[in-house]
């Protein structure tokens, strides 16, 4: 049934955001050299490594890790970047990840493939068994701003609770967060 969901839902909001996505993607395109999209390796369910697809908010010689490990994340910030991270709109390409079935709508976030201490307890919480999402429990609780072992804590009541009526309580307070750019760092 969430699959089923997350399909119906990601090809009405890849029709309705066609436009923004143009937009979003010029943006990118005519700001700062490299390709429009970055392809991240993350981890999927099963601690599955998966592409998963961006826009460009930093320089092509970003290192590739966590922004919260960079000493300085905003020297790395494509002219549009830190616009595209606060508003989430670097994140409209993973509708692709959820029509493949690498993620879902709501999930805990794909941890980056070097993230090895956050990998480490969601697989010891179980939380490595379900798909990852573009939000999740934790992005409503926090986002950015909490410790690994907090995120991991919230993804395992996620894991422990989830619902119909759980995801649509996270897909609605996610658009508010969003929409009031709460809890976004970088």
């Amino acid at each position: 049934m969430k699959r089923l969901a997350d399909l119906i839902l990601a090809l009405i909001a890849a029709i309705i955001l066609v436009i923004p996505f143009i937009v979003v993607a010029l943006m990118v395109r005519l700001t700062s050299k490299g390709p429009v999209i970055y392809w991240s390796d993350r981890v999927g369910r099963y601690n599955r490594i998966f592409k998963m697809p961006k826009f460009r908010s930093m320089r092509i010689d970003t290192p590739a890790v966590a922004t919260h490990l960079l000493s300085n994340p905003d020297q790395y910030l494509t002219p549009v970047g830190s616009f595209l991270r606060k508003s989430s709109l670097d994140e409209l390409p993973q509708l692709w990840s959820i029509l493949k079935g690498d993620m879902s709508f709501v999930g805990p976030r794909p941890a980056l493939y070097n993230q090895a201490d956050l990998i480490a307890l969601r697989t010891e919480k179980q939380v490595h068994t379900i798909v990852p999402g573009l939000t999740g429990w934790a992005q409503i609780n926090g986002r950015d701003e909490l410790p690994i072992p907090q995120k991991v804590e919230l993804d395992a009541y996620y894991l422990q609770h989830q619902s119909l009526l759980l995801d649509i309580q996270i897909l609605f307070r996610t658009f508010f967060k969003v929409i009031k750019r709460d809890g976004v760092t970088h």
